[in-house]
């Protein structure tokens, strides 16, 4: 999981312009993204043609063939010229990954009034050709290479490229069964297959606990260095001395399991049952986890699983996401709310003390439970769920303001309008569970529905238009 991204570059032009240009945009454009992006595996035409560029159908299935091979996750296919229509949109169809399009703004007119390049006509050109064959692409506005249009709308390519590669065939571990009375994390296991070719993967929660008590009889050196690391991470004063190790073994054997199955993210069932039969809460491990890239949700919500994954990937698993309920909204600001959950934040997003402490709601008061307020800044909110085989992706963003203190992980998000995003999550298909990420990716995530079949996307705010603004101006 989580490799780096592969890219395949398919640049293109058109024999009736200048071949020089052409070629000379080509090698700027390559270079300029391997700055943006150095850790991006680029994967070139060199070895097509003399000039690295396609030209002819034959040479975009030669591409094709080439993409398929390498395993790229998307393609960018700059019009280094007018470009060849026929040959890219093909190429891009065989390929089946997401397509990003652009070409550089021509410049004036030669002295002898000739044109070099006419990228722009070539790209609504190949627009059309692509709507018409089913292939769908983003498109940066044709601009020049040094400007923050073209940098922001790529480097946001990369991230929704990112959430397409780890959403679609997505494996999502599953511990044990959803709690009796959630009927609101009931899923379609059968759609998400059909639909998506998401895998969900369950596990027994008899298995998963013999496997921590086995951890526990005998400690390998690696279970103790991790419940090292744990006290060093959070401050454990008040908790029983066997605690960090009964998390470290938890956590391991829930890596064994990740790394046996190839899990993407993982929903596991988190009361009653882990209290009853480790005296524990695992709250601290989803903390862990999600900080280390492999995302936890609460609940057994597969759903939760889903999305975090999907807006985890958008950071290039650089940033960690935290699992909230929307639980009340702020007592003396109208428009912010409060976002809890019993403490699975990852401790790389708090602020001051990171102390762990007991359950203050479910009768065992087992320990485990982290109690930290999330670090300030902007937030990005998010939710993929589902009804009668119709899926959407709600998608906001706000910032954290100050708030009274409560027991557990939280932090309060203020909007522009917060009746407007009850009302949206009331009339659903959403529930109380929301994936969030310190950061603004609603524009990442706008760019990754569009190359998902089967979901839409549902923005609160920005709005569908002020996103598309943004985009367009480079202010993401």
């Amino acid at each position: 999981m989580n490799q780096a991204l592969r890219l395949g570059f398919m640049p293109t032009r058109r024999r009736f312009f200048s071949r020089e240009d052409a070629i000379k945009y080509k090698e700027l454009t390559l270079a300029k993204i391997k700055a943006l992006a150095p850790d991006v595996a680029i994967v070139d035409l060199e070895s097509l043609n003399d000039e690295g560029l396609i030209r002819t159908v034959e040479e975009g299935e030669r591409a094709a063939e080439l993409f398929i091979a390498k395993g790229v996750d998307g393609i960018f296919c700059p019009h280094c010229n007018f470009g060849t229509e026929d040959a890219v949109a093909l190429a891009a169809r065989k390929v089946g990954k997401p397509v990003l399009l652009w070409g550089p703004r021509d410049e004036a007119p030669t002295a002898t009034g000739e044109r070099l390049r006419d990228s722009q006509c070539g790209l609504f050109a190949t627009s059309k050709v692509m709507l018409r064959m089913g292939v769908k692409f983003t498109y940066i506005p044709n601009c020049r290479l040094d400007t923050e249009v073209f940098a922001n709308g790529y480097l946001n390519f990369l991230r929704a490229t990112d959430a397409v590669k780890h959403f679609r065939g997505a494996r999502i571990g599953q511990v044990s069964t959803r709690p009796r009375d959630f009927y609101s994390v009931i899923i379609n296991e059968g759609e998400l297959l059909e639909q998506f070719g998401i895998h969900v993967v369950p596990i027994d929660l008899g298995k998963l606990v013999k496997e921590v008590r086995d951890l526990l009889r005998a400690p390998t050196a690696e279970v103790r260095e991790t419940a090292a690391g744990m006290s060093k991470t959070a401050n454990f004063t008040g908790m029983s001395t066997e605690l960090p190790l009964k998390l470290a073994a938890l956590k391991m054997a829930l890596l064994k399991w990740q790394a046996a199955e190839n899990l993407g993210a993982a929903a596991l069932q988190c009361w009653d049952t882990l209290q009853d039969e480790l005296d524990l809460c695992s709250c601290f491990v989803h903390a862990e986890l999600t900080d280390g890239g492999f995302p936890i949700a609460c609940e057994t919500d597969i759903h939760g699983a889903i999305t975090s994954l999907l807006l985890q990937s958008c950071s290039h698993f650089r940033e960690p996401t935290f699992f909230a309920d929307l639980t009340i909204r702020h007592p003396g600001n109208d428009n912010a709310e409060l976002l809890w959950h019993c403490g699975p934040f990852p401790a790389s997003l708090a602020q001051g003390d990171r102390k762990i402490c007991r359950h203050f709601v479910l009768p065992s008061h087992a320990e485990g439970v982290c109690n930290w307020q999330l670090k300030d800044g902007p937030v990005t909110i998010s939710r993929f769920d589902g009804l009668r085989g119709k899926y959407s992706l709600l998608c906001g963003e706000g910032r954290t303001v100050p708030g009274p203190y409560c027991q557990g992980t939280y932090t309060y998000v203020e909007v522009k309008d917060w009746p407007r995003w009850e009302e949206k999550i009331i009339y659903g298909p959403y529930i109380h569970h929301v994936s969030c990420a310190l950061g603004r990716y609603a524009p990442a995530l706008y760019e990754a529905a569009r190359h998902i079949d089967g979901l839409e996307f549902d923005p609160v705010e920005p709005t569908r238009e002020e996103i598309q603004a943004a985009l367009r101006e480079g202010r993401v």
